[in-house]
């Protein structure tokens, strides 16, 4: 399957539209609460934490994890960690990996068989997909989820096992609150504040009224989870003072953009400029690693690879992400389609800029 194989857009969510009773405030052991009421409901949390000198996702089973005082400076060709003068646990601009390498992981057995005699037996797949709480999801991450939920699940063919996952999936989104050099999700629309497709949507609070979380349900989900923490939560609804503190957090990302994206004419420019000379200028420094697609949150190009033994009693299929950057991904009987970084670069860039207009209307 290619980028090229899909339809148009939308975001789905992490649970049904919910009227909802209206947003509450958090202390910061609200936050271990709504964990610990997760994994206690059979969740595998993951959410963000520090390792290696990267802000990386991984399981999480206390706050404790959650990278409190860590910040980053993102920029081209450049990712750094630094402390904060505070304790905020979302106070960095974006993740090393993005959310697609928990519902859509980069290897995936389709299935295996064995000899058997004369014959060759498949046994049925037996999946256990976990049941997973992602914390700490932006709203860029929640359109890019929902870009996959349109090409995983709404076509006529689903991927099954990012459907299992995609269906247990509980949500906690995160206004974002320091956007990274390179971020410029206003000019797409797509942020800081997370608007659907979550169960909770927290802002964090620093400030003369202490640490703090707005809290948003986004589900009937949610809005049962909430109710179920324990007083030690303390939970109370949300003051307007708070709302307006919420509302200044979220405006304040908005006005420090690193990047922004003028998109007025930008399909009719790319399909205009097959040849300019600017593609070769960026395909001479472009090393083809393939690495800006692996980490993309809305790139979804597959292959499937078949694996043997030495003696051939057992083999397999493994669905495993690919990349518009290699030769062999448009490789034809007669040879690669796109045999240049020049020709795979412009593929990369017309499509995400240019026909994802086409298919997607956004």
């Amino acid at each position: 399957m290619t980028d090229t194989d899909h339809t148009a857009p939308g975001v789905s969510g992490g649970g049904d539209s919910s009227p909802g009773t209206g947003p509450v405030v958090l202390s910061v052991p609200g936050l271990q609460a709504i964990i610990d009421a997760l994994r206690s409901q059979g969740f595998t949390v993951i959410g963000p934490t520090r390792r290696d000198g990267a802000i990386i996702l991984a399981e999480i089973a206390a706050a404790g994890d959650l990278p409190a005082g860590w910040g980053d400076d993102q920029g081209a060709a450049h990712y750094r960690l630094h402390e904060r003068a505070d304790e905020a646990f979302f106070g960095f601009a974006a993740t090393a990996q993005s959310w697609k390498s928990v519902l859509f992981p980069a290897r995936e057995l389709i299935w295996s068989g064995e000899r058997d005699g004369g014959s060759f037996a498949v046994p049925p797949a037996q999946r256990e997909v976990p049941a997973y709480a992602l914390l700490g999801v932006r709203s860029c991450d929640l359109h890019a989820i929902g870009i996959h939920d349109r090409v995983l699940l709404g076509r006529r063919f689903t991927d099954a096992a990012y459907a299992a996952r995609r269906e247990e999936a509980f949500i906690v989104a995160v206004g974002c609150s320091h956007p990274g050099g390179t971020c410029f999700c206003v000019s797409m629309g797509t942020g800081p504040r997370p608007e659907a497709g979550f169960d909770l949507s927290l802002t964090e609070l620093a400030d003369a009224g202490g640490h703090r979380f707005v809290v948003t349900a986004g589900s009937s989900r949610g809005e049962a989870l909430l109710r179920s923490l324990p007083p030690s939560a303390a939970s109370a609804p949300a003051r307007p003072a708070d709302l307006a503190a919420a509302d200044e957090v979220l405006a304040g990302a908005a006005a420090r953009m690193g990047r922004h994206l003028d998109t007025d004419g930008i399909r009719e420019l790319l399909y205009g400029n097959a040849e300019h000379p600017r593609w070769d200028d960026v395909a001479s420094r472009c090393l083809a690693c393939t690495n800006c697609t692996l980490v993309c949150p809305t790139c979804f190009c597959v292959s499937v690879e078949d694996t043997s033994d030495l003696i051939g009693d057992h083999v397999s299929r493994h669905r495993v992400w690919d990349s518009c950057f290699t030769s062999e991904h448009s490789h034809l009987s007669g040879g690669s389609v796109h045999s240049s970084t020049r020709s795979r670069y412009r593929q990369w860039m017309t499509h995400k800029l240019a026909s994802w207009i086409d298919q997607f209307g956004m």
